[in-house]
């Protein structure tokens, strides 16, 4: 089933009270924290494909973004780089979630926030939540600095785990910001979530900023702590 310019498994889920949760590569996705992070919720849940664009080279440059050839059974497949969308059920607190792994995209760039607006517009999305990680003047000695733009009960449940991101900036940011004001302009609880690292250590998997923004997640959204697992 095509919904826009996203391709949705069937049979398409009925999902309620849905929370999205969104991290965006590459380049505010440092230590690949976002990426991290929802990883662990998805392995918790059990999360599935709910659907993938249907024609990635519409809106990516496949010489920035390079499709790979992975070994599997059977043989080798070529892997082409795509933004894609995983659904699970959190039965503890009994809503569910859509997971979107966004791409920053390189051409129609309006196509394709108006087709992430359209995917979680067909999915009544109530609360729309983004993630990710940049590199900062902070040490690696102090736990990292987590910034965010909550509302007044988000920022009740993760108290001092956050702290608020002040409206002043002005300068470069990403176009998928458009996703964010079309969802407000709906009335969807919008939210974010940044990790502050370190700029002079920069690690491939950054697991020390994964564990701030997945222990800042749990508190906002009710998930068992020892999700947050700092033992990496």
């Amino acid at each position: 089933m095509k919904i826009g310019a996203f391709e949705v498994v069937e049979p398409v889920p009925e999902l309620r009270n849905t929370c999205a949760i969104a991290n965006l590569r590459p380049w505010v996705d440092v230590g690949r924290v976002g990426t991290l992070a929802l990883r662990s919720l998805e392995q918790y849940m059990g999360a599935q494909e709910l659907g993938r664009l249907a024609r990635p080279g519409e809106f990516f440059d496949f010489t920035r973004y390079r499709p790979r050839m992975r070994d599997s059974e059977g043989g080798r497949t070529l892997t082409i780089p795509n933004s894609v969308a995983n659904h699970a059920h959190d039965p503890e607190t009994d809503r569910d979630y859509i997971f979107l792994h966004l791409r920053e995209p390189h051409a129609m760039a309006e196509d394709y926030t108006d087709a992430v607006t359209d995917l979680l517009r067909h999915f009544d999305v109530t609360e729309y939540c983004r993630i990710g990680g940049m590199y900062d003047s902070v040490p690696h000695t102090r736990s990292l600095l987590v910034t965010g733009t909550l509302n007044e009960n988000q920022a009740e449940r993760v108290g001092s785990l956050v702290s608020p991101r002040s409206g002043t900036y002005k300068g470069p940011t990403s176009i998928v910001n458009m996703v964010t004001e079309a969802l407000t302009q709906l009335e969807v609880t919008t939210s974010s979530l940044m990790v502050h690292a370190p700029q002079y250590a920069q690690l491939d998997e950054d697991y020390m900023g994964a564990y701030r923004l997945t222990e800042v997640l749990c508190a906002m959204y009710g998930f068992p702590s020892p999700l947050a697992d700092s033992s990496r």
